[in-house]
């Protein structure tokens, strides 16, 4: 993928935002395209709104676009137009915390600190067998990263959580760190004591699908042009799409006029 060859700080931090709770094969295309248009903090701090989150369709999350904007604005005003290499200056920027900070900390700049998402922190709590509270459970993942190439550390330990040591039926026979692991073989048991989980709720329903929908709406139209949306879309209706445009106005991802028309952004 041309998602993980790259070594521009720019490129990964764009990267690990766009991964932010979407499958790394989706965002793929996405940045490649992404960075082609935007491809240094300037660009993207000077380009409008509306642009950027037409950009970003596809993606889903688009506070996450607003978010990256705001933090190239910041590059550039802050960092003399470059990706801060440490912790606390990417911590510091709009949209950015703990563990996408410490991912380009690694990644782009060989910081020898750990990226603790859902999947390693499934590893480290696994090959440790106990519940530790977060503050310790990063200092053990960091005190595990190799100090020569935390990148391929990084990488290897979050895809090891996403295909072998996942959360249901692991494959414990096939993992690199099983002679390590104080619960190989142990998962499947503890597992099977669990009450059933709760039917999730189909995507349809839910405010997030909704408010996807309303912005791909607005992404379709010229930068001028207003549009008064439907009394229902899929299964929501009038009030929902209220609540739904009134999260989104005050979060700056569409504006409304007076009488209830909206469009993207103009700024």
């Amino acid at each position: 993928m041309r998602i993980r060859r790259t070594r521009d700080p720019w490129g990964i931090l764009v990267s690990e935002v766009m991964a932010q709770q979407t499958q790394i094969a989706r965002v793929d295309a996405a940045w490649a395209a992404f960075i082609e248009r935007y491809p240094t903090p300037a660009a993207l701090a000077a380009a409008p709104i509306a642009d950027v989150l037409r950009a970003w369709a596809g993606l889903g999350y688009n506070r996450r676009a607003l978010n990256l904007r705001q933090a190239a604005a910041v590059i550039v005003l802050e960092h003399d137009g470059q990706v801060p290499a440490r912790v606390e200056g990417l911590e510091a920027l709009p949209g950015i915390g703990p563990y996408t900070a410490r991912a380009v900390a690694a990644i782009a700049f060989g910081q020898p600190v750990a990226a603790v998402d859902t999947n390693v922190r499934r590893v480290v709590k696994r090959v440790l067998a106990t519940e530790l509270p977060p503050a310790r459970l990063q200092a053990e993942a960091d005190a595990w990263v190799d100090r020569d190439d935390p990148a391929t550390w990084t990488h290897a330990t979050m895809e090891l959580g996403a295909t072998v040591c996942v959360a249901r039926r692991p494959r414990c026979e096939e993992c690199p760190v099983a002679t390590w692991c104080v619960s190989a073989g142990q998962v499947e048991l503890a597992l099977a004591g669990r009450p059933p989980s709760t039917p999730a709720v189909p995507f349809e329903r839910t405010s997030r699908w909704l408010r996807g929908r309303i912005i791909d709406r607005l992404r379709a139209l010229d930068d001028s042009e207003w549009i008064t949306l439907p009394e229902r879309l899929g299964h929501h209706d009038a009030p929902n799409i209220e609540e739904a445009v009134t999260a989104l106005e005050r979060e700056g991802l569409l504006e409304r006029r007076s009488d209830g028309a909206v469009r993207l952004p103009s700024n």
